[in-house]
């Protein structure tokens, strides 16, 4: 493969901050077009190899190494160079797991296999990472993501962004920083590079089901995984480890895996709510879990215009994930996954729709935030999902509490800080059990 050579630490930094200049100048001079007199031929212009990204991932879990797979699947000329976790066999087995399908893509040496609690300051502090994917539990979020900015690199952060308002406080002034430095962040809301949700929300701002006044979204499952305690691990290392099931770590579900339901809602409605009011319970989690099983909040939107919402994580149930948008002059569904999304007219019937591509959305985020990087204008956008992850903070803090929370207390007002500090893998941890409303209190 031919890389375009590159200087190397801080000027390497500062050419992938502004996207590659050379490559821009070669391509506008190309398009010049000199005299030809008659007779004469013109050879065509050799064209200029892209960049070289080199990739360094932190979190190297399920969603870690399909998050890597699909950056290197859709991107040319990126390299994955360094790979940490908290699990000390976790970084071996994904090099080689991911050099089977990406031979070329994937020079990761021994001394770039980083494990343990700080594995991921090392990759911050490899001068041959550019680009750093943050997989980690969400709780690490906030913190992980503001380093990398402030270490120069570019970032993919999954969601959510944040699981509390202080995290959520952090993701803000990551945001203008990174806007400030010229430096990338895309979120794994993948939602918002799918074709189906992109072309429906378009037809619905345009009007083509007039005013909106209520939407339903759900995310019901059928459970979700639970890690038993191996002998020996501390209480910081077993949650760590069991991450789910923590709301320091996960925020529960509707923070961790419901956010991208309620995402989509907020980029309907163009911005966050005003207020939450709702309720759920637990039937079927472990003793130790902290999550609850079931939510049903309703958001309350700017506009007098409401979203009634629901997830659930309950075995032999029945699952279901799309969105209703009800409006003045018809109707949309928005399918999750690869379903088909519609747009309705009053009377019921179908007027137009189109299939989903999960698969081609995970990818196109990174592909986005690639050629972002590359073409000096790096997408910033971790504001957005940071209000959705709010959003559902919001949603759960209602139930857990039975009242009312509103945005603006949780944005200005509120003390509430889940991360433990200082933090230490071998800390013990207290069991602080589950939420039960009346009982726990809004802070």
């Amino acid at each position: 493969m031919n890389h375009q050579p590159l200087p190397t630490t801080t000027s390497r930094r500062a050419f992938l901050r502004t996207g590659s200049a050379a490559t821009a100048g070669i391509a506008a001079a190309s398009m010049i077009v000199p005299a030809v007199h008659a007779g004469e031929q013109t050879q065509p212009a050799t064209p200029q190899p892209e960049p070289l990204i080199r990739i360094g991932l932190v979190g190297a879990g399920g969603r870690g190494s399909g998050a890597i797979n699909d950056s290197l699947s859709i991107n040319e000329n990126v390299k994955l160079v360094a790979i940490a976790d908290m699990n000390s066999k976790t970084p071996e087995n994904v090099r080689k797991s991911l050099a089977m399908r990406h031979m070329e893509k994937v020079d990761v040496p021994d001394k770039n296999l980083y494990t343990g609690l700080d594995s991921y300051r090392r990759v911050l502090d490899n001068p041959d990472v550019d680009l750093v994917l943050m997989t980690t539990p969400p709780g690490f979020r906030p913190t992980y993501v503001a380093e990398a900015v402030d270490a120069g690199k570019h970032v993919f952060a999954e969601k959510p962004t944040c699981v509390d308002p202080a995290g959520f406080r952090l993701c803000l002034e990551t945001h203008a920083k990174a806007e400030a430095n010229g430096t990338a962040i895309v979120t794994g809301t993948q939602y918002r590079r799918q074709t189906s949700f992109i072309e429906t929300m378009k037809r619905i701002h345009e009007g083509e089901i007039g005013d909106v006044i209520a939407a339903t979204t759900r995310y019901c499952s059928n459970g979700i995984w639970y890690k038993q305690r191996p002998e020996g691990m501390s209480d910081t290392e077993y949650q760590i480890h069991n991450w789910m099931h923590f709301i320091w770590l996960s925020g529960d579900q509707i923070v961790e895996q419901a956010v991208h339901n309620i995402d989509a809602m907020n980029w309907l409605m163009g911005g966050p709510p005003e207020r939450a009011y709702g309720s759920g319970g637990r039937f079927t989690r472990p003793d130790d879990s902290e999550m609850w099983d079931n939510m049903e909040i309703d958001f309350h939107y700017p506009g007098n215009r409401l979203v009634s919402f629901q997830c659930r994580q309950i075995p032999d149930t029945q699952s279901s994930n799309d969105s209703y948008v009800y409006g003045s002059e018809g109707s949309a569904k928005i399918a999750s996954f690869s379903g088909t999304c519609e747009i309705r007219d009053k009377a019921g019937n179908v007027t137009w729709s189109i299939k989903g591509d999960i698969s081609a959305a995970y990818q196109q985020e990174h592909r986005e935030l690639v050629d972002s990087i590359r073409a000096g204008t790096p997408i910033v956008e971790l504001r957005q999902t940071a209000e959705s992850s709010l959003t559902a903070v919001m949603g759960r803090l209602a139930a857990y509490t039975g009242s009312e929370v509103k945005w603006d207390f949780l944005t200005e007002k509120s003390t509430l800080d889940t991360f433990p500090k200082p933090l230490h893998v071998d800390d013990p941890r207290p069991e602080t059990g589950y939420a039960i409303p009346g009982t726990t209190k809004l802070v």
